[in-house]
């Protein structure tokens, strides 16, 4: 038989306190997408407790630095409950290529630098093999109830999913990139030039030089044969000499 904590948790003056005190707590994508997780990930029941403890003002104090969430909760005993979240930190060379990823998409540049979290840097990340959210989450809690999450548990998840509303550089902090570190190599990072067209030299341009609507990258675009009667419609001859100019368009269309 499992384990539970009985009774009313004592009361908390001066707790962290959840803002939303009814329905969904999280506003912001990337804290929704947080919660999404968690609901998919958690028993529901544990949850909806856990939401109730976050809007008491159960928590203590949290605690958040590169892999790891650390938490104080009061439940009914006198002592508060120790919790610890942790997800993997990435490192310096994951890293690296992310800010230059980052970096090389202008419009994800100036969002970040703008205090904003594009919603496309979640793909970013996949596209380098690294998730930005967790998949799963490896937690403790020193209470005695076996259940998982625990309601302590599940109102520190809560109460961060609603500081990721407040700064959404807490996802990255998380992951092991602080908001100053990031910004700091952003901005030192030269940005793209949208209008640098690669050189490529004559000598491999030769083939289609003179291809209309060809280029060395899109080679596939080579001229197409004209209708034997264009020049005649677009340059008609003068008058009276259609017929003996004729032929001769015809020909320098097929040529």
């Amino acid at each position: 038989m499992a384990w539970f904590e009985a009774g009313k948790p004592i009361k908390v003056e001066g707790g962290l306190k959840a803002r939303s005190q009814r329905g969904s707590i999280g506003s912001a994508w990337w804290s929704r997408r947080f919660i999404d997780i968690l609901e998919r990930i958690c028993d529901k029941g544990r949850l909806s407790r856990g939401r109730a403890y976050a809007r008491k003002g159960q928590v203590l104090s949290i605690d958040l630095s590169a892999g790891e969430v650390t938490a104080a909760v009061q439940g009914s005993r006198p002592d508060p409950y120790e919790v610890v979240i942790r997800i993997e930190a990435y490192g310096e060379a994951r890293w690296a290529a992310i800010e230059e990823s980052i970096a090389a998409q202008a419009v994800y540049r100036a969002r970040l630098l703008a205090g904003e979290m594009p919603t496309e840097i979640e793909e970013l990340f996949a596209a380098l093999g690294a998730d930005l959210f967790p998949r799963d989450l490896d937690m403790d809690c020193s209470c005695p109830d076996w259940g998982f999450p625990c309601k302590h548990l599940s109102a520190v998840l809560y109460l961060l999913a609603e500081s990721f509303d407040d700064d959404p550089f807490l996802v990255l902090a998380w992951r092991g990139r602080t908001r100053e570190q990031l910004l700091g190599s952003l901005a030192d990072e030269p940005a793209a030039d949208p209008l640098r067209v690669a050189d490529v030299p004559f000598a491999d341009r030769l083939a289609d030089f003179y291809a209309p609507g060809a280029t060395a990258h899109r080679p596939e675009r080579r001229p197409v044969a004209a209708a034997p009667d264009l020049l005649l419609r677009i340059f008609p001859p003068p008058a009276g000499l259609e017929r003996t100019l004729a032929p001769a368009y015809r020909g320098l269309a097929e040529a």
